[in-house]
């Protein structure tokens, strides 16, 4: 077996279904040895995308996703997805390739300190020497990728360990040819560093010792969810934030929401815990969140931390109990400090407290929770208001989002990938289900829609998934519109183009008094789209939007890709929203 064989064998034996990839000479062999063991290569046209689609693999499945970039600049156009993942506790394994062993360090094509570059931004780092280290290192890595706090690690292959061993002998060997001393020398010293490179290599798939470690998972400590119990039953006025940590176990998602309507308190979910509990769950507050926390007596932060999100913690109330529960204790304690830090997996602990409080415990909260409810009413009944309003040079942005949310199927899937346009949806559109929506987290990252769509909708073909584009973000994913052709992945995006990278332009025109660098064209998306093979729609006037949702939708189903571009005005709507 070579080298590429052993990593399919792997990667088959942890359960991963996708690997993303750009192709270079240094990593073709792991990308035949995948397919050629049932597991779907999908090409992209950026190293990035490769690493975004692993992502939302990740989150979605709890396997860690996996990305093989070759040697050098693939391994340097990767780090803003890496860095992103780390950010978004995401378990990531990324595959780099190298240069030969022999060659290492002296000025080989692509050869630069890879592992360096990866270290600070990973949770480990890995380099393989010889052909029988592949395996346990790729091993260790994706076990690595899950423990303790979930996120990226790096593992670096080089050339020579992973092609044919008779093709790698031919091409070292060839070097060391010759009659002088020198030259059998060399050939002597070649012969034996590839004797022990290629030493106990296994013969079939039944030798690779590619079995999964068991990983632990950290459940929080019982006295812990007994304080919080304690907590709750003398609340009055409890708030819920639950973040995307909570997701970090996908497949326990029906038990998190289950355990949240145990307990009754009202909820606001964020990240990827949007939809946890369905589209219009009675526990749920989508509204005035700052104001909810400012009034609550106990607040639980379930898998997010009190960060910018949050103004840094002071968003909750100093005379509430504020309960933080996450696998990562360093950040249980960031900005605010807990009366109750419950160091474990967010989701167990939200499982553990409705065990701890039992059955009817949150029927008291009924007059805390009508109230934010009617909260909600009320600011969607302004939102409704501020849709029906006329809006300078385009479609009100609020009134195509209220369109796209009658527009959604049961079971689609949400991308959200940049800024003013994303945000304005945040407040209309309401993810169906668990696992419906992805963003990029806590890095707040552009880019990352192409390769979240890609790697979504190859997990999920049968599904309707759209991605919600700002026309500045956009500019990141155009190419990879021939990705989602190429594998017939039918995506639908959706640019809300206004022609202005909007959420900078409104804040600096007030306060610096120009908006230089902050203006686009509202240029002709949807030709792109078609140009690559897919499907384009353009909507200039409120009374298209229905019908060319409609029509979106249906050249999906045939199997297009479809870009829908939405020429959007400019409302007040989200003015002085902006986070730095």
């Amino acid at each position: 077996m070579h080298g590429g064989d052993i990593v399919g064998e792997v990667l088959l034996a942890h359960g991963v279904r996708h690997l993303f990839t750009l192709i270079g000479g240094h990593i073709s062999p792991i990308l035949v040895g995948a397919k050629q063991r049932g597991i779907r290569v999908i090409d992209v046209r950026d190293e990035v995308t490769a690493v975004f689609a692993a992502d939302a693999t990740a989150r979605l499945t709890g396997v860690p996703g996996v990305a093989a970039v070759t040697a050098g600049p693939g391994c340097t156009n990767v780090i803003t997805a890496v860095k992103n993942a780390e950010l978004a506790e995401s378990p990531v394994v990324v595959l780099g390739g190298a240069t030969a062993t022999l060659l290492k360090g002296r000025g080989a094509l692509q050869d630069i300190d890879q592992l360096a570059l990866f270290t600070p931004c990973t949770k480990w780092t890995g380099r393989a020497t010889k052909v029988n280290e592949i395996a346990p290192l790729l091993v260790e890595a994706f076990a690595r990728a899950k423990s303790g706090v979930p996120g990226p690690v790096f593992l670096e292959l080089p050339i020579d360990l992973l092609y044919p061993e008779e093709t790698v002998r031919s091409w070292t060997l060839a070097k060391g040819q010759g009659k002088s001393l020198p030259e059998r020398a060399l050939g002597l010293y070649l012969k034996r560093h590839l004797d022990s490179m290629f030493a106990g290599v296994p013969s079939t798939s039944a030798d690779v010792p590619a079995r999964p470690e068991h990983v632990e998972i950290k459940l929080p400590p019982h006295h812990k969810l007994k304080a919080a119990g304690e907590a709750l039953r003398a609340a009055e006025r409890p708030v819920i934030v639950v973040g995307s940590q909570t997701m970090a176990e996908p497949l326990r998602a029906p038990d998190v929401a289950r355990a949240l309507e145990r307990i009754g308190a009202p909820v606001y979910l964020s990240g990827a815990a949007r939809g946890l509990l369905g589209k219009g769950h009675p526990l749920q507050t989508r509204h005035k969140r700052k104001e909810a926390l400012r009034e609550a007596d106990v607040v639980i932060l379930a898998g997010t931390p009190a960060d910018f999100r949050l103004d840094y913690g002071m968003h909750i109330s100093r005379k509430a109990t504020y309960i933080a529960a996450g696998r990562d204790a360093r950040v249980l304690h960031k900005n605010r400090w807990p009366q109750i830090a419950a160091a474990g997996d967010a989701g167990a602990f939200l499982v553990g407290l409705a065990t701890e409080l039992g059955e009817g415990e949150g029927e008291r909260y009924g007059p805390w929770r009508a109230k934010l409810t009617e909260r909600d009413a009320e600011r969607d009944r302004q939102i409704a208001n501020d849709a029906a309003a006329p809006c300078q040079g385009g479609i009100n942005p609020l009134a195509f989002c209220r369109a796209l949310e009658e527009a959604l199927a049961p079971d689609a899937v949400l991308i959200a990938d940049g800024g003013d346009f994303v945000a304005t949806a945040s407040y209309v559109l309401r993810p169906r289900a668990p696992l419906s929506w992805l963003d990029p987290g806590v890095f707040g990252t552009l880019g990352v829609g192409a390769g979240f769509a890609i790697g979504a909708k190859a997990l999920h073909p049968e599904r309707e998934h759209w991605l919600i584009f700002g026309d500045g973000s956009f500019g990141w994913s155009m190419s990879e519109i021939d990705t989602l052709v190429r594998h017939r992945l039918p995506v639908i995006a959706v640019i809300g183009n206004d022609a202005c990278w909007t959420q900078i332009a409104r804040d600096q025109l007030d306060i610096l008094k120009d908006d230089v660098a902050t203006g686009l064209l509202r240029s002709d998306y949807h030709k792109v789209c078609e140009a690559l093979g897919g499907k384009g729609i353009v909507v200039t006037r409120e009374e298209e939007c229905g019908s060319a949702l409609r029509q979106a939708k249906a050249w999906a189903a045939e199997g297009f890709p479809v870009v829908v571009n939405v020429h959007i005005g400019k409302t007040d709507f989200r003015k002085g929203s902006i986070s730095v």
